[in-house]
């Protein structure tokens, strides 16, 4: 047995049974629950925002199929709000969570099923990062972080909705997808140092999903962003950390960055805008081509420096400083570099992120 087998526990791999991508097909949520378990209950989770806007269509195609609803309305992803909406949920006695909304909603509903354990579906109404279908939840807390909860058992979405949220979020979910570019390179050196299992399938995955959108963003930049491509791209995305069994594939040094400026400058700059930022101070640390990473990221209209996203230098350079000590058990780049405060000024200037 290689010491690489040696070191694979085992994993379950649970990918979602159904995904629906359409077009103006919002009023077909209640058939697509229906056809997936035949639900008499369902807990929808959403903020206050999209509810106002999708609830009574939602509510329509529900009661078509005789499938009754409680809305929870979701705020933020504080511990507390998340215990709130849980225990609400459980007297709903329902039999499937649907997270409807953003990072946010999908997020709270996916964590509120695994912890209930009852089946939970993901209909985002924004592509602004991979979670949609991924099996892992963003946990605010003093050490931001992702936790393992269940990959949905269904993904619906409606294009038409994607497209009408702020394109800001579009470009971010390509930021998010990028982002895998350094998270896979950044996979292989953990194999290579500590022979950690390396899934080369789901690896291939989630870089096929990152090179679609820097393959087009020639195009993109032209023709408006190809929302049809960026979900299917982002979906793809989450299932290659199912496959995988770890954020893995999705997630490296990069990632770190990103939570590291949650922790210092909380509320600036959209996830898949800091991962984006992150990935071109990063790609320069791997020997990777940062200057295509952030020609791309500035065609598809994503963020390139910290000032666009109201971020300062010193907040950049203590990012890069703390970022690996967020998980000191994911062996990154970042592990083999001594981040000193000097190094982490020129990085930012070489890569002109400041």
């Amino acid at each position: 047995m290689s010491k690489n087998q040696d070191r694979m526990k085992s994993h379950t791999m649970e990918l979602p049974r159904q995904i629906v991508v359409g077009e103006k097909n919002i009023g077909e949520f209640g058939s697509f629950l229906y056809n997936l378990t035949k639900p008499k209950k369902v807990s929808l989770i959403s903020g206050i925002h999209v509810k106002k806007i999708l609830k009574q269509k939602i509510e329509k195609s529900l009661k078509a199929k005789k499938i009754k609803f409680v809305w929870h309305t979701s705020i933020d992803n504080q511990i507390s709000t998340l215990n709130t909406i849980q225990k609400d949920v459980k007297k709903d006695n329902s039999d499937l969570v649907a997270g409807i909304g953003g990072g946010r909603s999908v997020d709270t509903a996916k964590m509120v099923s695994f912890n209930l354990n009852i089946p939970f579906v993901s209909v985002p109404t924004a592509a602004s990062h991979d979670g949609m279908a991924s099996p892992f939840v963003s946990v605010k807390s003093d050490k931001p972080h992702s936790i393992v909860a269940t990959a949905p058992l269904g993904v619906f979405v409606d294009i038409d909705i994607i497209k009408k949220a702020p394109k800001r979020l579009l470009s971010s979910g390509c930021g998010d997808l990028i982002a895998n570019i350094i998270a896979v390179k950044d996979w292989q050196l953990g194999r290579d140092r500590t022979g950690e299992y390396y899934g080369r399938y789901s690896a291939d995955l989630a870089l096929m999903s990152a090179n679609i959108v820097m393959e087009n963003s020639t195009q993109y930049a032209k023709k408006g962003l190809d929302a049809r491509v960026i979900v299917e791209a982002l979906i793809s995305a989450g299932v290659a950390s199912c496959i995988a069994g770890s954020s893995r594939p999705c997630s490296g040094a990069e990632h770190l960055f990103s939570h590291a400026l949650d922790k210092i400058a909380p509320g600036k700059g959209l996830h898949g805008e800091k991962c984006g930022l992150g990935s071109i101070l990063i790609a320069k640390l791997q020997g990777q081509d940062w200057k295509k990473i952030s020609k791309t990221l500035k065609e598809l209209g994503a963020p390139i420096t910290a000032k666009q996203i109201g971020l300062t230098k010193e907040q950049i350079i203590d990012a890069l400083m703390i970022a690996q000590d967020l998980r000191p058990e994911r062996y990154t780049i970042l592990k083999e570099i001594e981040m000193t405060e000097k190094r982490a000024l020129n990085l930012a200037k070489i890569t002109k992120v400041i």
